[in-house]
């Protein structure tokens, strides 16, 4: 009997299944989809939601090329066809072919842009197709065609297109050279107002497949205004959006504007990219934990001290219930906008000589240096999970942070006095703990092959190059 196995294509995607038929004289049996098992055979998990039957009653019909907005797993329960499938996805693997017999003891995944046809070699014949969305007249209108006759494809059919049952639509389809090549599916960056959404607009500026939001666009708090959102065309969603007033979330007005962001908004968004069988990629932070470890690792449970932290922990938990996501944790965020490198700059060219703590140890990590890392994650596809990016170097209280900044740019640094947490906040109200060390181990980033600057080389390449004149 045939073992189940997964062959690979010349169509990048494209896989052909042998499915193992045991019988007896009576007939056979087969699993023609079994989850588990295909997919630890090598099949993608895509999450099928339609069955449909094509029932063919004469050798000859011929269907096709009809690339559909969905994944599709084919197979043939009674009979026998010659499937052929030509790639009309954008790229370079645009108008590769392949042919392949299916009876019932063979399946073809077949990836959304692929175009699909088949001829029925032995009649009648059952053809199934298993589908990852439903089918309505909108998604039809995204079908893209492609005749059956091209002469670039040369599709080798057993019985001349000239001999063969088709229909009026099918022998109108344009050939390779009129077909505009299936788009892949966009990118969407959700809080395009905040600091590493402006950064990621910046990276992704010359790409014309991506979308980035503001909160007036996309509110995830909102639930009438994440329902009226189409996220259709987004195959990666990347969470840029978070409540971050770590002491406003203390109050009680706070306290339900960060639930609401960082909680019910992040699941909203994870089941948004669940429906769209969509890739979630979304931030989290160092206050997730109580800082007590010297040095916070992706497996370190949760421990958050105040409620920020707390719903920025629930938030991931429900991230992480997602089987396609990039949770990313990070720390000290500086980009465009308001920030502490800024904020120090700002101090030390107007004369003012700040008081900072001293007792709490981490790095910074750039704004572009975080979008630089999730645009790695997208292009690299690691294995999915939590993944902790900062910039690297050795880990900085915020008074020696706040020093470099004055030395950077041109002032002494002796101006910034170093004060515990505990002194610093000494009479004032609903102030938020804050972890004691938020240094995060960046092992396994640096593994995927992404390489996180130094954060003293980034910290001065922020800092504006007017700021820098004559600072060696």
């Amino acid at each position: 009997m045939t073992e189940l196995a997964v062959h690979t294509t010349a169509i990048p995607g494209l896989l052909v299944i042998d499915l193992p038929l045991p019988g007896d004289d009576r007939g056979w049996f087969k699993e023609n989809w079994q989850r588990e098992k295909m997919v630890a055979a090598g099949l993608p998990d895509f999450g099928p939601v339609q069955n449909n039957i094509s029932y063919n009653q004469a050798v000859g019909v011929t269907r096709g090329i009809h690339a559909e907005p969905w994944d599709k797993y084919v197979s043939v329960a009674t009979g026998r066809v010659f499937g052929a499938w030509v790639d009309l996805r954008e790229g370079d693997s645009f108008g590769a072919t392949h042919w392949h017999e299916i009876g019932p003891g063979t399946a073809v995944f077949v990836p959304r842009g692929v175009g699909n046809a088949f001829q029925t070699l032995e009649a009648p014949a059952a053809y199934t197709y298993l589908v990852n969305d439903h089918w309505s007249a909108a998604a039809q209108s995204q079908y893209t065609f492609l005749s059956l006759a091209d002469e670039t494809a040369a599709i080798p059919w057993p019985i001349p297109l000239a001999d063969a049952e088709l229909s009026a639509k099918d022998r109108a389809h344009p050939r390779l050279a009129e077909v505009t090549p299936v788009p892949p599916r966009r990118t969407l960056v959700v809080g395009g107002g905040g600091q590493l959404g402006r950064a990621l607009a910046a990276l992704w500026e010359s790409r014309a497949d991506v979308d980035v939001v503001t909160r007036a666009q996309l509110d995830i708090a909102e639930a009438l205004s994440v329902d009226a959102f189409d996220f259709s065309p987004y195959g990666t969603i990347v969470n840029a959006a978070a409540h971050t007033a770590v002491d406003a979330a203390e109050t009680p007005e706070g306290r339900q504007e960060a639930w609401a962001v960082n909680a019910a908004g992040v699941g909203r968004l994870v089941e948004a990219a669940r429906t769209q069988r969509a890739t979630l990629v979304h931030v989290s932070s160092d206050y997730v934990f109580d800082g007590t470890a010297e040095v916070h690792t992706e497996d370190e449970p949760p421990s958050p001290l105040g409620v920020y932290g707390q719903t920025k922990a629930s938030g991931d938990q429900l991230v992480a219930m997602l089987p396609d996501h990039y949770l990313v944790r990070t720390s000290w965020v500086v980009g465009e906008g308001a920030n502490f490198v800024d904020t120090m700059a700002g101090l030390a060219e107007r004369g003012i000589d700040p008081s900072v703590v001293d007792d709490q140890i981490g790095r910074i990590t750039l704004a572009e240096d975080l979008a630089a890392a999730i645009d790695h994650l997208l292009t690299a596809r690691p294995a999915p999970g939590t993944y902790n990016i900062t910039n690297d170097g050795e880990p900085l209280s915020w008074a020696q942070i706040a020093a470099e900044v004055f030395a950077l740019t041109g002032h002494d640094p002796a101006r910034i006095t170093p004060v515990s947490t505990a002194t610093y906040y000494a009479g004032k109200d609903g102030i938020a703990p804050r972890p004691a060390r938020s240094v995060l181990d960046l092992a396994k980033i640096t593994a995927t092959g992404f390489t996180p600057r130094e954060q003293l080389a980034a910290l001065r390449a922020h800092l504006r190059p007017s700021a820098l004149a004559g600072i060696d």
